[in-house]
């Protein structure tokens, strides 16, 4: 779905005489309905990497393919953006009406489809997200979690191939990354939209069927969520965390005790734990 070939990338906004390397020689396949998670540091290059994938910014060197297309084909760029569709931090910043299905109808109305279809989809993307009941609602009264999911809604109309979220649950309560978390993971398992999450929260990206990490502009690790952070050294030594039930597990194993370094969740923590116990 999207493939990366030796990307580079260099820019400086406070002196663009003096350009710095950001990207360098990154080489990625995405594959088409994967939920792919890239991880990494304030700075390790990985919300450049996200801005690349529909030509919001494109290589210095190198090159991006979308579906098929590079995205340096500018008579292509419209077909680029209708199939990989970006959700980012900040749900006001993305919903532009005073009603809920005239905000998600929005971004499809501007691409020509027939309203009675446009209707339709607004109908799907609402269900999709779990949010047909506000569809008359104001935006601006619903929770932050709320809005984020109008915002993914507003997205997925579109019918896009893939989406790309760049941190969507960093200003958000527990609850609304609960909500949209799971409206992420429904729209990937059911509906089969490739996923890319840009995330710094660790306990998200055990959710992925694949990480990268990315650290100074390179990858440096590429993999399943058990492998990657069952290196809980490799992590340390990148300025990253691993979940925290990881953390217990690879704690008691450095004291001695006989326990899975791999994992992930709290019921194999338990379970390993109870072992110790017996």
């Amino acid at each position: 779905m999207i493939e990366t070939k030796n990307l580079t990338y260099s820019f400086d906004e406070e002196n663009p005489f003096e350009k710095k390397l950001i990207l360098n020689n990154i080489n990625l396949t995405v594959r088409d309905g994967e939920f792919l998670c890239v991880l990494g540091h304030n700075g390790s290059g990985k919300s450049t990497l996200a801005k690349h994938f529909n030509a919001i910014y494109l290589p210095s060197g190198g090159c991006v393919f979308v579906d098929g297309i590079d995205t340096k084909c500018e008579e292509k760029l419209w077909d680029i953006r209708q199939n990989t569709a970006m959700v980012f931090q900040n749900p006001d910043n993305q919903i532009v009406a005073t009603i809920v299905e005239e905000d998600v109808a929005f971004a499809a109305e501007n691409l020509g489809i027939d309203p009675k279809e446009i209707q339709q989809r607004v109908d799907w993307a609402l269900d999709a997200v779990g949010m047909s009941k506000f569809k008359n609602h104001a935006p601006h009264l619903l929770s932050g979690g709320q809005k984020q999911r109008i915002a993914i809604a507003g997205v997925i109309a579109m019918k896009p191939k893939t989406i790309v979220l760049d941190e969507p649950t960093a200003m958000l309560d527990p609850k609304g990354r609960k909500e949209v978390l799971k409206t992420i993971t429904k729209l990937n398992k059911e509906y089969g939209i490739t996923i890319i999450l840009i995330t710094h929260n660790m306990d998200e990206a055990t959710l992925a069927d694949r990480i990268v990490v990315i650290d100074s502009g390179e990858i440096v690790l590429d993999d399943i969520p058990k492998n990657v952070f069952s290196d809980v050294e490799k992590m340390k030594s990148l300025g990253l965390d691993t979940p925290q039930v990881t953390e217990i597990a690879y704690r008691l194993k450095k004291a001695g005790y006989n326990i899975k370094s791999d994992i992930l969740d709290v019921e194999d923590c338990v379970e390993e734990i109870l072992k110790l116990c017996q």
